[in-house]
């Protein structure tokens, strides 16, 4: 008679839409890295996978603060791998690395998947998930910021500015670990939307011939659905005290117009927080033709680590 395995009294169904992350891997330098590790699942849908590396330490210090990495792409596609074809991983990655800041980066669902607010749920509960497994990751659950370019800085803000206490509650979700602090210490927007519908008008002719990244993120054109496009921009969010900010945009970008990062300058300004907006001349979307990108990253992880260390504990 075949022995049967003893009864598992401590499952649950349906079972949890995430474990804990697997023990990571070592690298000659020390770095810990934990890759493929599902944060969130939804029946229907592509498991959400995160990567998180975490730099070497002496342990003096205590566990690092984790920056966030959003990937751009329109909504439409991207991954968490890989930046822009202008900035290098190994630049973009590295430089955290090296300035002793762990690094998340993610995938969320794509608009043509689901659209608003499956990606900023994806993103929230990406920070809900690393905030609970920080121990087993690392890494410092009190210190975590955002940055984003593209459609992922356009995500990045929003992440920035909602959470269960705001306007943006509705905005947080329940994928993965279901309930959680989503709040970030810092944030960067390289070259994100902040206004849906004024972004939207000024869409570039060209582009005419292909999926409306607008519409394919609301579902509808957003002239169409007033009201989603206000609840996805994150100037309507603006209007209360937010974590330090720093937008970096090109003046001649010709997808998403350098005007969508003044105006949420001049909100957040408004509020009396730290706001720095560094134009970047003569600059299309990703950079093109800018003279000094690796400049750029340098300024972006100096604001990471200047907000995120200033909180160490002691």
């Amino acid at each position: 008679m075949t022995q049967q395995p003893p009864p598992q009294t401590d499952m649950t169904w349906p079972p949890p839409t995430f474990l804990p992350p697997p023990a990571p891997v070592v690298t000659a330098d020390g770095c810990r890295r934990h890759e493929s590790v599902t944060y969130a699942t939804t029946s229907g849908y592509r498991p959400r996978l995160l990567d998180v590396y975490v730099p070497a330490g002496d342990g003096t210090e205590g566990p690092p603060p984790a920056v966030v990495w959003i990937h751009g792409g329109g909504w439409m596609d991207g991954d968490r791998r890989f930046p822009p074809p202008t900035v290098p991983a190994e630049l973009l990655f590295g430089s955290l690395l090296g300035a002793g800041l762990a690094v998340v980066t993610l995938d969320y669902r794509h608009s043509l998947e689901a659209p608003f607010p499956a990606q900023l749920h994806d993103v929230k509960a990406a920070i809900r998930y690393v905030r609970a497994f920080a121990d087993a990751l690392g890494i410092d659950a009190d210190r975590i910021g955002v940055w984003g370019e593209s459609a992922g800085g356009h995500l990045s803000a929003l992440a920035a500015l909602t959470g269960p206490g705001t306007s943006g509650g509705p905005l947080e979700g329940t994928e993965g670990v279901a309930e959680g602090d989503t709040s970030v210490q810092a944030a960067v927007d390289w070259y994100g939307v902040s206004d849906i519908s004024s972004a939207a008008a000024a869409l570039p002719p060209q582009l005419a011939s292909l999926a409306d990244p607008y519409a394919a993120l609301l579902g509808a054109a957003p002239a169409d659905r007033p009201d989603l496009a206000r609840a996805a921009s994150p100037v309507t969010y603006a209007d209360r005290p937010a974590p330090p900010f720093l937008l970096v945009h090109g003046t001649a970008d010709s997808l998403v117009p350098y005007r969508q990062s003044e105006l949420l300058a001049e909100r957040l300004r408004a509020q009396g927080g730290v706001v720095e907006l560094v134009p970047v001349d003569g600059a299309d979307h990703i950079f093109l033709g800018a003279s000094d990108v690796p400049s750029l990253v340098t300024r972006s992880v100096s604001f990471l680590a200047e907000h995120l260390k200033a909180n160490a504990p002691h």
